[in-house]
């Protein structure tokens, strides 16, 4: 026998696919909807954490529970000299970044191969689709590699990443680690999506001929929206290439 929290989850999510609650729609508060299905607040609040994994409400602090528009998916295409976040309609995702220095610490001087305190460039990328972020990405130079005429916020973030390719040695090495993993509290309220919406992170590190890192990047992609596509060169094609 089904759940009291899934027999919600089902019924609000019927509403939903039918269109009786349409997409940007605010729910009724938790009060009305536990007295509606005569249930505790803690039940409720079950029952649309499993509508918030599945994508489709979404919970903005404060303000309610909303029934999100159709999520639009994303391909990560690893292997390039930058990292790139493809859709078929990029036009539809508004991305801005802000800008931060600070100094190397813990994780990020290890990630960076450099001391204590040196000082780095933060790139912090947020994608929106409409008024609803979508996805992240934070990007680590030296900062002797960042772009010293950079607003603390911009509204584009692809400038930023064309500054940094000309400012910066060709990268001869580009590792990418790709792991699934349930997002911070942080990464969580950046994103506005459920803690238990798994996320695909992406720690990309470039280094140039002489091994130093010239840039780390740290992305997090909501798993109900995104996929990763990666291309490896066989040694045929390599040498095919080469003659």
């Amino acid at each position: 026998m089904a759940s009291r929290r899934h027999v919600i989850a089902d019924d609000l999510r019927t509403q939903i696919s039918t269109g009786r609650i349409k997409a940007g729609e605010r729910l009724p508060s938790e009060a009305q909807l536990a007295s509606r299905y005569a249930v505790s607040t803690p039940t409720l609040r079950s029952a649309l954490a499993v509508l918030q994994r599945e994508g489709l409400v979404e919970k903005i602090h404060g303000r309610g529970n909303f029934v999100r528009h159709p999520l639009r998916r994303i391909t990560y295409v690893g292997g390039g000299r930058t990292p790139t976040a493809q859709t078929a309609t990029d036009a539809a995702l508004r991305m801005t970044v802000r800008t931060t220095h600070l100094p190397a610490r813990g994780h990020l001087a290890a990630l960076l191969r450099v001391s204590t305190s040196s000082p780095l460039t933060e790139f912090l990328c947020l994608s929106h689709e409409g008024k609803s972020p979508h996805s992240l990405a934070r990007i680590y130079v030296p900062r002797d590699l960042a772009p010293t005429d950079s607003p603390s916020e911009s509204p584009c973030c692809e400038e930023v990443l064309v500054r940094l390719t000309e400012l910066r040695p060709p990268p001869a090495v580009v590792q990418e680690q790709v792991s699934a993993r349930f997002p911070t509290p942080r990464e969580a309220a950046t994103l506005r999506i459920s803690s238990a919406l798994p996320v695909l992170a992406i720690t990309r590190v470039a280094t140039d001929t002489t091994g130093r890192v010239v840039e780390a990047a740290l992305l997090v992609l909501p798993g109900d929206r995104a996929d990763a596509l990666f291309t490896h060169h066989t040694a045929t094609e390599e040498r095919g290439t080469d003659g």
